[in-house]
């Protein structure tokens, strides 16, 4: 009786989805957990029951999670739950616990191997091996590159073949890449030493070719759950394919929506072909997203449903469970600065208005970014902790580029414009003013001693002015000593140590976190998506990333970019995922206008022209008249009414047939077809077609809106007209 009080006690409170997911039946389960839907207390209620209920012991369950902290939450859950001793572990700490207690087994008595901590150190050696002098940065792409490769069950041999297979940006000719890889293996081996991955396959090896330490495992963990199944790698799948021995009581939580890791060899094909393996699976859906509000539910929903791709074949669309918020804000700002500015601006009143600054997270694409968030939060006096990374002047290349601008001033003439001078001090740490480099940890090393270079332009900008004399001033141009001061300066203030501040950090280190105030900023093209994504699938990853940070937000949401990265810089346009909202300039909130009379028209029609038009099938940015007036691509599919185009088509022959005009004056084919497909129903929709104006929209909006809404050719007539009241 007690045992079934609890197991009751387990359900209560969960909603009908989560319910069905506790109590599916043992086996396959597969739970598709939208961002804020309850995962965790599902998976976790899911083992509790079946415990409690006498379906399975404890010890038995291995829950498989992908950090520390998600493991250690897991098991506070379960002891809560009343469950205490299951075992919930990361993939590596797990495999590592097994590994170890099974070493002297599998390798004759002798000791378990050191376990490198990272593989930086032995890659720069490797390098060096076959004739590359790799810098830290280039160590650690290298470094990514073997672990993808191993992590995807590729050999050195079969690099160059899968390298090109899966599209890599290699930091180096893959051939090459491939040699550094070889000479790995050998010094890892010469070493004694062996990596993460070693430690997974190892934990593979010693259950597929050992009988009796596979019946010890299997034995010992009969029930497994998976969280963040979308996440998984080819060798993890491999490992837990060894761990079930052909069993399936295996319960899978994840969300294809949230696979942003892919450039690790993360894949969400596991999760997406769980039904098609397992036969007899349960999928359950959870959509009812508590952590956000309606409104940010609503945008999180507008952002991934354009989204494209297999991913989007387990899309959800969440139901927001909180009470009604404010409606996120859209803003546009001049330049980089201003819009660093304003949203510290904005921090300052949030934590005076009693937000706490842990609550509040600034989100950036990439980590050079930060720079301008840290030294506007400080100019306002709000704490802040950066997240995933280090302080902008902390990271080991800006404190080298300090050093060599500090030398530059012995050998630099002092006549040197800022810009220039700064320019050449940097070549001394082996930077160049050309593209960024191939590699992610090479690219944000570029990106970082490029936000130097702009912090030299904007401070050479701004001449110091002198005063010579009564009523008289001079301005005297910034000098590099003087940078190196203002450097120094921001630099001493930038480590105040905090305790509790502001959350600055990068969209893939805000995954698994929230907070009650979110801003998403630099949202521009050739940010998000980066530039250097060039694939569909790529581009849909970066689309990805986007909703990951929206749905970050509880409470409050705020979306910015730059029209330039600094005043009176190159013009850049919004990024192809943001909404198309009314989008207003000068920082000024961005809401949807309505259209109210021939002024209204006007604006309205203004607005469209200087407005980035995304396409509605795929998202694209459209740049071509033809492909703006039809809202697509012309590659994407036509979703035309054949009849309106019809009716349309015999409406404009009998309105130039009585105005005697060629019927292209009334409207061009283009405008009939973008009519047919767009179907407005509203003189706002009207507007958003390109070919529509104010005088169009005075003679056949009417006309076309009747037309849309199904009415014949014979009631409109050729004169009917749309009275537009002042």
């Amino acid at each position: 009786m007690v045992v079934h009080s609890a197991a009751e006690s387990v359900l209560a409170g969960l909603d009908p989805e989560q319910r069905s997911a506790v109590t599916a039946p043992a086996g396959p389960v597969c739970i598709l957990a939208g961002a804020g839907t309850g995962k965790t207390r599902a998976v976790t209620s899911r083992i509790a029951h079946r415990v409690l209920t006498g379906g399975i012991v404890g010890r038995h369950v291995l829950a498989v999670t992908f950090t520390a902290r998600a493991a250690a939450e897991m098991r506070a859950r379960l002891t809560g739950l009343g469950v205490p001793g299951v075992q919930a572990r990361t993939f590596h700490a797990a495999a590592l616990r097994q590994v170890r207690y099974f070493a002297p087994r599998l390798l004759s008595g002798r000791a378990m191997p050191e376990l490198l901590d990272s593989k930086v150190r032995v890659v720069t050696l490797a390098a060096a091996k076959v004739g590359l002098r790799a810098d830290r940065a280039a160590a650690r792409d290298l470094s990514g590159e073997i672990e993808w490769a191993k992590s995807s069950l590729v050999e050195p041999g079969e690099y160059v073949v899968a390298a090109a297979r899966a599209l890599r940006e290699t930091p180096y000719e893959p051939a090459k890449v491939a040699e550094v890889f070889t000479a790995y293996e050998r010094l890892k081996r010469s070493s004694g030493v062996i990596d993460f991955e070693d430690m997974l396959r190892a934990a593979v090896w010693g259950i597929e070719e050992h009988p009796d330490v596979a019946e010890q495992v299997r034995g010992q963990y009969r029930h497994f759950v998976v969280d963040e199944y979308q996440d998984v790698n080819p060798l993890q799948q491999r490992l837990l394919d060894a761990w079930l021995g052909g069993r399936d009581d295996v319960t899978v939580v994840g969300d294809a929506s949230q696979t942003i890791y892919s450039f690790t060899g993360a894949t969400s094909a596991y999760l997406i072909d769980f039904p098609r393996r397992h036969r007899a699976a349960t999928v359950v859906r959870l959509v009812r997203d508590y952590r956000s509000t309606p409104q940010v539910v609503g945008l999180a929903n507008a952002v991934i449903g354009q989204a494209r791709g297999t991913e989007a074949r387990l899309r959800l669309e969440l139901h927001g469970q909180r009470p009604p918020g404010p409606e996120p804000e859209l803003r546009i700002f001049t330049d980089e600065p201003a819009e660093a500015g304003a949203v510290a601006a904005r921090c300052r009143t949030l934590v005076d208005g009693g937000t706490p600054a842990k609550e509040i997270a600034v989100l950036f694409r990439t980590n050079a970014q930060s720079e301008a968030y840290e030294k506007a939060l400080t100019e306002v006096g709000v704490p802040y902790v950066v997240q995933g990374a280090e302080r902008f002047f902390e990271r080991s290349e800006v404190r080298q580029a300090m050093v060599a601008l500090r030398a530059a001033t012995r050998s630099i003439p002092g006549d040197t414009p800022l810009p220039i001078a700064v320019r050449e001090a940097l070549t001394a740490v082996g930077w160049a003013p050309d593209a960024a480099p191939p590699g992610g940890a090479a690219r944000e090393r570029w990106e970082a001693l490029a936000a130097l270079v702009q912090l030299a332009e904007e401070y050479a900008a701004t001449p110091e002015v002198l005063p010579i004399g009564e009523a008289a001033t001079v301005e005297r141009q910034a000098t590099l000593t003087d940078f190196n001061d203002e450097l120094a300066r921001r630099a001493a203030h930038q480590h105040v140590p905090t305790v509790d501040g502001v959350t600055l950090a990068s969209l893939h280190s805000a995954k698994g976190l929230e907070w009650d105030a979110v801003f998403l900023v630099g949202l521009s093209e050739g940010t998000l998506p980066t530039s250097y994504a060039r694939t569909p699938e790529q581009v849909e990853e970066e689309r990805r990333l986007l909703y990951v940070g929206i749905t970050r937000a509880r409470q409050w949401l705020w979306l910015s970019y730059a029209s330039a990265r600094s005043p009176g810089g190159r013009a850049r346009r919004p990024s192809r995922f943001l909404p198309q909202l009314d989008r207003s300039g000068g920082g000024e909130r961005a809401g949807a206008g309505r259209v109210a009379g021939p002024g209204g028209a006007k604006r309205a029609v203004e607005r469209r022209r200087t407005q980035v038009v995304s396409c509605r099938i795929c998202g694209a940015t459209l740049l071509a008249g033809a492909d703006r007036k039809l809202g697509r691509c012309p590659t994407c599919p036509s979703d035309i009414d054949e009849n309106l185009y019809e009716r349309l088509c015999d409406w404009r022959a009998r309105v130039a047939g009585t105005q005697r005009v060629p019927a292209y004056v009334v409207f061009t084919d283009a405008t009939l077809v973008a009519l047919a497909e767009r179907r407005p129903g509203r003189v706002e929709e009207l507007i958003a077609i390109a070919g529509i104006g104010p005088r169009k929209l005075g003679l056949y909006g009417e006309a076309v809106l009747a037309l849309v809404a199904g009415a014949t050719v014979d009631e409109i007539g050729p004169e009917k007209t749309l009275e537009i009241s002042s």
